[in-house]
C-alpha cells in the first residue's frame, strides 16, 4: 500500500517517518519549498522537525496532484485548513486517514464531516491518540486508535501502518475519536494555565478529570461511544498533553497562566496550537446542544484576554453539584 502524507510539518512528518519504517516508499505534501527541498535533499525536515534524520524512501513534493495514484493519504494539515486543502486534491476514491484534530469553525462539522462533504467518493479512517510527534519519529513506542466503520479497510489500513513501536488500535467509532483529540487539546490549554499560575498538582488533576466529564457529554451527545473517549483518543491523549510542554497546547497554556497575552502568544507561534481555534467552536456547539462545558467556557474566555486569576476564581465558585 504506497501512503501519501498532506502536511509538512512535525506530525505529519513524523507519520510519513514511521509509514516509511522498512523503506516503504512515502511521499509527503508540504506548502513550503524549504522544508520540500530539505527532505528530499538532505532527509530532514530542518523546520519543523530539526535534528530527526528521515528515511531515503520519503520523497516531498508541493504538488497535491501527486497523491492521485497512491492507495491511501493520511490528512494532517490543522483543522481549519483541512477544507480548503481538500477542495485543491484531486477528486479521489482511495481512503483519506483524518490526522487533524478539531473541530471546523462556522460549520461546527468534525473532520469526517467535513472530508464527507468535499471527498464523497473516498472512504474515511481517522487516527487519533497520544502521540508526540518527536517520539514518534524517533520510533519511540507508541499506540494509537485507528477509527474506520469498514471494519476490512481499517485492518489493511493497520496492517500498513503498524511498526514494532507504532501499534494502532482498530475501532469503528470515527465520531468518538474525533471528539476526544479535538475536546482534549481544548483542556490541555486549561491544565497549562494551572501550571503556569503554579496551582499545584491536585488542581491539575482535578481538572483532568473535569475536563473528561465534558468530553464525556459532548462525545456521547454526538454519537460517540463511552469506550472511545475513555481509550486511547480520548482519555490517553487528555492524559498525555495535560502533562508536558512537549504539547503546543499545553505550553500555550502555561504562558498565558504566566502573564502572556493570548493574542500576542498565537501571534509569536510558528506552530498551531489547535485548542485555540477549536475552544470557541466547541463552545458555541455545547451551547447549542445545552450542554455544560465550564472548562471550555473558561478557555474561551482566557483566550479572549480576561485575568487567569480571575477565571480560575470563577470556575472554583460556581455552585457545588453531585459529580457526574
Amino acid at each position: 500500500m504506497r501512503i501519501g502524507v498532506v502536511g509538512g510539518g512535525a506530525w505529519g512528518t513524523a507519520l510519513a517517518q514511521a509509514s516509511a519504517a522498512g523503506d516503504q516508499p512515502v511521499l509527503i505534501w508540504a506548502r513550503e519549498p524549504e522544508v520540500v527541498d530539505a527532505i528530499n535533499q538532505v532527509h530532514e525536515n530542518k523546520l519543523f522537525l530539526p535534528g530527526i534524520p528521515l528515511s531515503p524512501a520519503i520523497r516531498a513534493t508541493a504538488m497535491l496532484k501527486d497523491l492521485a495514484e497512491l492507495d491511501a493519504v493520511l490528512l494532517v494539515t490543522p483543522a481549519q485548513h483541512l477544507r480548503p486543502v481538500l477542495k485543491d486534491l484531486p477528486r479521489l476514491r482511495i481512503p483519506l486517514v483524518l490526522c487533524a484534530k478539531g473541530i471546523e469553525a462556522g460549520s461546527c462539522a468534525l473532520m469526517s464531516e467535513v472530508a464527507a462533504e468535499l471527498q464523497p467518493d473516498a472512504p474515511i479512517a481517522v487516527l487519533s491518540g497520544p502521540t508526540f510527534a518527536h517520539e514518534v519519529a524517533a520510533g519511540l513506542p507508541t499506540a494509537i486508535t485507528l477509527a474506520c466503520s469498514d471494519q476490512t479497510l481499517c485492518a489493511d489500513l493497520s496492517a500498513r501502518l503498524a511498526r514494532p513501536n507504532f501499534r494502532p488500535y482498530a475501532s469503528p467509532d470515527v465520531i468518538g475519536a474525533e471528539v476526544g483529540g479535538a475536546v482534549k487539546n481544548v483542556l490541555a490549554i486549561a491544565c497549562g494555565v494551572v501550571e503556569g499560575l503554579k496551582l499545584g498538582q491536585n488542581a491539575r488533576a482535578a481538572l483532568i478529570s473535569r475536563g473528561f466529564a465534558e468530553m464525556s457529554r459532548f462525545g456521547l451527545a454526538r454519537g460517540a461511544r463511552p469506550e472511545t473517549l475513555a481509550g486511547l483518543s480520548g482519555l490517553g491523549d487528555l492524559v498525555l498533553t495535560c502533562s508536558s510542554t512537549s504539547s503546543r497546547n499545553f505550553s500555550l497554556g502555561k504562558a498565558i497562566g504566566e502573564g502572556g497575552d493570548a493574542a500576542q502568544l498565537l501571534t509569536d507561534r510558528r506552530t498551531v496550537a489547535e485548542g485555540a481555534f477549536t475552544a470557541p467552536v466547541l463552545s458555541e456547539a455545547a451551547r447549542k446542544a445545552g450542554i455544560d462545558m465550564p472548562i471550555t467556557e473558561a478557555v474561551c474566555a482566557l483566550l479572549e484576554g480576561a485575568s487567569a486569576e480571575e477565571v480560575v476564581k470563577g470556575l472554583l465558585a460556581r455552585p457545588l453539584k453531585p459529580e457526574a
